[in-house]
Formats: structure tokens, sequence, C-alpha cells
């Protein structure tokens, strides 16, 4: 496990986030937006929304329908909306505007699940988190560092194997090789220098 988490150190230093933000809502809203869907995309539609509206206040101004065009090419809008706009109350309502701090109440906001909450805790505060997202939960099964059916049974284990101190940078760590090696369809499996430790059936390939 220490080789694998060595070698990804290794290879991507200077992993960090793909999403572009500027404070802690900002992200929080990329990060919904981001559901099955390219940064890239986010980023583009989020230019744009962020000019409009990048705090809650603003946010919870827009009716349902006006959101849903501004974000319509991330997909999924209506639900993202719903849920943007709900989180957005919610931090009006409850926090006194300020996107909370901590994993418990980022959790309780209308529409942010664990992996939302994960990404804002370690990313925004700093805090110590793994979020498991589609590429983390694939790279992790297939190294054999966490293997789960579900991504909180991943992200449980990952916890006992990463050192508490590595978990945000590891979750960056495994998203980039998810992009670039480890893909979805056709894993590059010849040209991954974890391939010594990996568990996936295709490294002999």
């Amino acid at each position: 496990m220490n080789e694998i988490l060595n070698e990804l150190e290794r290879l991507y230093p200077d992993a960090r986030p793909a999403l572009v933000f500027s404070t802690p809502y900002e992200l929080l809203v990329a990060v919904i937006l981001s559901a099955q869907c390219t940064d890239e995309r986010v980023n583009k539609v989020t230019a744009e929304l962020f000019q409009i509206c990048n705090t809650p206040q603003k946010m919870a101004e827009l009716s349902q329908g006006e959101l849903e065009k501004y974000i319509y090419s991330c997909g999924f809008y209506r639900n993202k909306a719903a849920h943007i706009l709900s989180a957005s109350r919610d931090i009006l309502e409850k926090f006194g505007g300020q996107v909370p701090d901590n994993l418990e109440d980022l959790r309780s906001l209308a529409g942010v699940g664990r992996k939302t909450a994960n990404v804002v805790y370690s990313v925004a505060f700093g805090g110590d988190a793994i979020a498991v997202d589609t590429h983390v939960f694939r790279v992790a099964n297939r190294t054999g560092l966490s293997v789960g059916k579900t991504p909180t049974e991943v992200e449980e284990g990952l916890m006992q194997v990463i050192p508490k101190e590595k978990w945000a940078k590891a979750h960056h760590y495994l998203i980039y090789h998810g992009r670039q090696v480890c893909h979805s369809q056709r894993p590059d499996c010849p040209h991954c220098t974890l391939k010594k430790w990996c568990t996936y059936p295709s490294k002999t390939v």
C-alpha cells in the first residue's frame, strides 16, 4: 500500500482540484454541478454563473427556472438547481450566510451528500477527508488499495490504509491516475507504473 501511495505521489506532485473557484460557496456549487459532468464543462458554466450570483444570498434570489437556464449544459439540471437553491437557503437560514467548515454541518445541507461534503471540507477548509468519486472508486478497487461495493466502503477502506494527513492529497492522486492512466473502459495497464502491485486482472495485457 505504501509503495502505491509513494508512486502516486511521485507521479502527481502537483495534483490539485480542476474546478475553478474562489470561495467555499463557489466550490460547493461547482461540486454539486460536477456530478456526472466533466470539470471542464462545469468551469465553463460557473464562469458565467458566478458573475451573476456567487453568494448564497444572490443565488437564493433566482427562481429554479432561472438557475436551470444557466446550468442546463451540466446535465440533470433540474435536480442540481433544486439542490443548489436548497443548500443556499440552508446556509442563509442555519449558518448565517457562511458555508459551514465541518463535515457534520456540511452534510446537513439539503442536496449535499457525503462526497460533496468531503470535497468542500478538505479543499476549502483543509480538513482531513477522502471524497470518493468515480475515479477514486475505480482506481482504489483496481489497485487493491480499498476494495468495496459502495463509495462509503471504499472511503472507509482508504481511511484505514492512508495516513490521515495524506487523505486530502490522496484523493487528488487517485483522480489524476484515473483520468490519465486507469481509464474506465481501456486502462493503459502496459504503461502504468503501478502494475507490479496492482490487482486488476488486465495488468498483464
